[in-house]
């Protein structure tokens, strides 16, 4: 299996070339180009507003279109699917992708386009991360609906030092054959003049071809618009490909499928400027199978930084996969292999219930992002809902387990010297109506103290019960938990 066969099995490449499977407005206007005639893009943007045509009319219109497109102007401008094959078995190559640092960590919306660039070495070809130093002080327009805000630079600098330790963990800098390489573009667009980057990219550049452009043109139908400075973005990272094809001999150019435009723009300018060919490999952009974009929770962005969402979380996520998802992420996510997503596959549809699919997603992802220790620190927070043992784990992580569970404050105090009476305890937390009834509960068997089964009314809860002099965990039966919080006293 070669690495554009691996692509395609992971269902990672979202193939917008003339000759693939799907035209969109996006494609179409990726191929705004002197050299294709006018009338074929009309026909083109005219069969695309036609959705009202049965699929197989559609797409014998588009291959009647396609047709008239030669073959010298799919090599010309996008660089042909099955050429870039050939390139692919007959010699090592490098490819890039740009990591945009508006935050100080990458979130899960970024790991396709990783694991991507991490697959690619793995079959012996070089990768390049670009940290945006550059390009995110301006800010991509690509899949916006307003105006970013401007970072500073010291802002950017501290973002590109999270992010460049984050890549760390999936690309081999080391390797003797093939290292990878992070760049920081702001070390070429920092150097060059207004006037120069007019002279030497700019020109190349027609105003109606930037226009056409979807990231430009859905942002003009909005009433704030577009600034001079984001209008301008797609010249850069267009500039970015031609600086790594002359300092690397960089081809490939990698993104999700809303970079399309601007992966074509640099194309375009390769070979306007070397009269050479390059080539783009674009990814979907990840939703879920209820149209959600990946990644969002109701708590917001899931990160990769263990600081911004905890290990714990970030296994939580992966095992909350719906079973709708989860082999499409097991393709996109991990390094297993075919035969064992087949079989996990094979699971899931013989027995949903046990979720051995999501398990395995959230293990391999959970071990590859944050390391060993730290699943195995993950996959015990997740045990301690069902009763393990948490006699490793700290207030902070039980906190975080216990996030959603009631909770009731009491003083520290209380709990120093004698103690207070467990029987106290349960009806101060609301989970038996009075101290008998408490008693009754106890003698049943039913009352646990930090998962530990309570044999007497006359127990005594003290410091010593306490997580760190923090925390004490009450369960009502299998599932009813409460959450105590030692206050200190003002």
């Amino acid at each position: 299996m070669n690495v554009l066969e691996e692509f395609r099995w992971r269902e990672m490449i979202y193939d917008f070339t003339p000759g693939g499977y799907k035209i969109s407005g996006e494609a179409i206007q990726g191929l705004q180009s002197d050299a294709i005639p006018a009338d074929l893009i009309n026909k083109l943007q005219a069969l695309e507003n036609q959705d009202v045509l049965p699929k197989d009319q559609f797409l014998d219109e588009v291959k009647k279109i396609i047709g008239e497109i030669s073959e010298s102007y799919q090599q010309t401008i996008l660089g042909n699917s099955t050429e870039f094959e050939k390139v692919l078995r007959k010699q090592k190559i490098t490819a890039y992708i740009g990591f945009d640092p508006t935050a100080d960590s990458l979130h899960v919306g970024s790991l396709l386009p990783v694991m991507a660039l991490a697959r690619l070495q793995r079959f012996g070809h070089t990768p390049i991360a670009i940290v945006g130093g550059g390009t995110g002080l301006i800010g991509d327009p690509s899949g916006k609906e307003g105006e970013r805000s401007l970072l500073t630079k010291e802002q950017v600098e501290q973002n590109l030092l999270g992010i460049k330790k984050q890549l760390q963990r999936f690309l081999d800098f080391d390797s003797k054959t093939n290292p990878a390489k992070i760049v920081n573009n702001a070390d070429w667009l920092s150097n060059v003049s207004f006037v120069d980057f007019l002279r030497d990219v700019g020109k190349y550049f027609t105003l109606s071809y930037m226009l056409n452009k979807e990231s430009v043109s859905r942002r003009l139908e909005q009433k704030e618009g577009i600034s001079f400075t984001e209008f301008s973005y797609m010249l850069l990272q267009a500039y970015d490909f031609l600086v790594l094809f002359d300092r690397y001999n960089c081809m490939v150019q990698m993104g999700g499928s809303d970079q399309w435009g601007n992966i074509t723009a640099g194309i375009e300018l390769i070979r306007r400027t070397r009269g050479a060919g390059a080539y783009g490999l674009v990814f979907p952009l990840v939703t879920t199978a209820t149209g959600q974009k990946f990644g969002k929770t109701e708590a917001g962005t899931v990160w990769l930084d263990p600081k911004r969402t905890s290990p714990y979380r970030f296994y939580q996520f992966w095992l909350n996969t719906d079973d709708r998802d989860v082999i499409r992420y097991l393709k996109y996510f991990t390094w297993l292999p075919e035969p064992e997503v087949e079989k996990l596959e094979e699971m899931l549809s013989a027995h949903p219930e046990r979720r051995d699919a999501q398990r395995r997603l959230a293990r391999e992802v959970t071990r590859l992002v944050h390391g060993k220790a730290a699943l195995e620190r993950a996959e015990a927070s997740s045990r301690v809902l069902f009763g393990g043992d948490f006699s490793d784990l700290n207030s902070r992580e039980i906190s975080e387990v216990f996030d959603d569970v009631p909770s009731t404050q009491i003083s520290k105090s209380r709990f120093e010297k004698q103690g207070v009476s467990i029987l106290d305890l349960i009806v101060t937390c609301g989970l038996a109506p009075s101290k008998s009834e408490a008693r009754r509960m106890i003698t049943g068997g039913g009352i646990y103290l930090n998962n530990q089964r309570v044999v007497s009314g006359k127990t005594l809860v003290t410091l010593s019960d306490t997580i760190e002099g923090k925390i004490i965990i009450l369960r009502k039966g299998q599932k009813q938990y409460h959450l105590i919080r030692l206050q200190e006293d003002s």
